[in-house]
Formats: structure tokens, C-alpha cells, sequence
């Protein structure tokens, strides 16, 4: 019988850092934690935690290998990992004791245009697996905003100080946007490997009438079936083609649309069932949306 565990929540910064035998953070709501000062073995850590507040991990001994069937490696100096409030992460893939690590609770960047803008780094939806991996000249740059927030947090609180390290929060994120942009770059194979999977995971869901059963397709869907984060197959996309997986999926939609109407004799609304539209209208604003033309007014454009 399987022994089910319930993930361990922490809801301060505090409370964790207490669970890895850390001293108390400088400030309640962020702290820089030198991964090699844990004083506790991976086995007395729950097999699984929650943490109520945003963690930035460098971990010094990451490698570039990726998943994707291409066997080569993007640096050997480490890397980053995101994670937002509330996702469940695992002893084992998680704990790492060198390197450092940014925690940050929503509370401290609430009142700051950091507070929304956070949600639309999306790497911070990214799988393990798909971390960020560091040139020498990126690692030597992120670990010096690192210091630069924990030398702040040395000093005394005064009027700036929430100021000053936000500041350098959000360049360390601006920069993770800037190499994972040329991550993308540098690993075009292993992209275009991915990007004909896609194309061919989606032919196949249209022709094997998958769609009459199961309805659109959806970037979940997707996702699961690359084996990759929904949000990390948006940005792989648009890094290579412009447009992220939900632009895609349409697209690919329109053109499997245009095949139908123009090779057979179903009807609109048997085209939309057959590509997995639950009301003919939907598509047929899609279509239309797309093309400037309706589905009818496409099938008769030839003749």
C-alpha cells in the first residue's frame, strides 16, 4: 500500500528557514540564503513542500542537458530556477546545497508595479528540467545582484531600502528574460525538434478525427503530451516563430479548416464538429477573425 504524503506548507520565509537549520532572515519578507550554510541532511526535509512566496534558485552544480533527444550541453556553470507561490516541490529535485537562493513573499512587492508585473515572467511556470543554464559571464552577473540584495539587507532599514532591492529584483529578472531569450537561441536544434513534434502531434490530432472526439485542442494538451511546461512551449514558440501556442493551435486550425472546405462537401457545421468546435459559430467567427472571410464565403471562392 502506497503511503501517501501531504506536501509541507510554510507560510513565512521564517518558518523555512528555521525547518533548514538557518538563522532568522534579516527581514521577514526576502532573504538570500547561501545554500551551503543548510545545516540539515535531505532526509529530515518532508518528501514534499509548498512555499507561500517566490524562490529564485542558482544552483551550482546544474547541467545543460536537455530532454529533447539532442545529447549536448549549454554551460556547465550552473544554473537558475524559478518557482512561484504554491507550486509543489519535491526534496529530491529541489534541494541543492550549493549556491544560493532568493526568496521573496508577494507581500513585499505588493505595493509596487513588480507586485502584477511578476506574473508575466513566465519562466517562473517552467519545469525544473527547463531551467535557465548560465554562461560564465551570466552567472558572474546574476551573483552579483544576489549580493548586491543580501549587501542591503546588511544595512539599516531606512526609507530606500525596499526601493533599492526591488530594483535589483527586477533586474535579475529582466536579465533571466534576456538569457532565456538566447537560450532558445542556442539551443535551435533541440527548438525545431520540439516545433516538428508540435506540428505533428497537431496533424495527427486533426486527421485521426481525435478533435470530433475530444474537442479543441488545448495548450495543456500539448504541453503534456511534449512533455514540457505550457508556459516554456508559448515562449519556445515565439522565440522561433513569433507567435506563442494558443496563436498556433488557431493557426493550424484555419488551415486544416481551409483543406476541408475546399476538398469536400461537408457542411460549415460538420467542419467545425470535425475539428472539435462544440458550436458552429465559434468557429465561424474564428475563421472569419482569421481569413477577413466566412467558411462559406472561402468555399465559394473556389468557384
Amino acid at each position: 500500500m502506497t503511503v501517501q504524503h501531504i506536501p509541507q506548507a510554510f507560510n513565512s520565509i521564517s518558518d523555512l528557514h528555521r525547518v533548514l537549520g538557518l538563522p532568522k532572515p534579516l527581514h521577514p519578507l526576502i532573504s538570500v540564503v547561501d545554500n551551503t550554510l543548510i545545516s540539515i541532511n535531505k532526509e529530515q526535509l518532508p518528501p514534499s513542500f509548498l512555499l507561500d512566496f517566490y524562490k529564485v534558485s542558482y544552483k551550482q552544480g546544474l547541467r545543460g542537458k536537455i530532454k529533447y533527444g539532442q545529447n549536448y550541453y549549454d554551460f556547465d556553470e550552473g544554473g537558475l530556477v524559478f518557482t512561484s507561490p504554491n507550486q509543489l516541490l519535491a526534496t529530491t529535485d529541489d534541494t541543492e546545497y550549493m549556491g544560493f537562493t532568493l526568496l521573496i513573499h508577494p507581500d513585499f512587492i505588493r505595493n509596487y508595479p513588480l507586485g502584477k508585473n511578476i506574473k508575466n515572467f513566465g519562466f517562473f511556470s517552467y519545469a525544473v528540467n527547463e531551467a535557465l543554464h548560465l554562461s560564465e559571464k551570466e552567472r558572474t552577473l546574476i551573483l552579483g545582484i544576489l549580493k548586491n540584495i543580501d549587501d542591503e539587507l546588511q544595512l539599516p532599514i531606512d526609507e530606500f531600502s525596499q526601493d533599492v532591492i526591488i530594483t535589483q529584483i527586477e533586474l535579475l529578472l529582466n536579465y533571466s528574460n534576456r538569457f532565456y531569450k538566447r537560450q532558445f537561441i542556442t539551443r535551435k536544434a533541440a527548438s525545431h525538434d520540439l516545433l516538428t513534434k508540435l506540428e505533428t502531434l497537431l496533424d495527427d490530432y486533426f486527421n485521426n478525427k481525435t478533435a470530433l472526439m475530444k474537442g479543441l485542442p488545448t495548450v495543456q494538451y500539448l504541453a503534456d503530451e511534449l512533455h514540457v511546461s505550457p508556459h516554456y512551449l508559448s515562449d519556445m514558440l515565439r522565440s522561433l516563430t513569433g507567435q506563442n501556442a494558443q496563436q498556433h493551435i488557431h493557426n493550424k486550425l484555419i488551415e486544416k479548416a481551409k483543406e476541408i472546405l475546399s476538398t469536400s462537401n461537408l457542411s460549415v457545421a460538420e467542419v467545425a464538429y470535425q475539428l472539435g468546435f462544440e458550436y458552429p459559430q465559434s468557429f465561424n467567427k474564428l475563421f472569419k477573425r482569421k481569413t477577413n472571410l466566412s467558411p462559406l464565403k472561402f468555399r465559394q471562392s473556389f468557384g
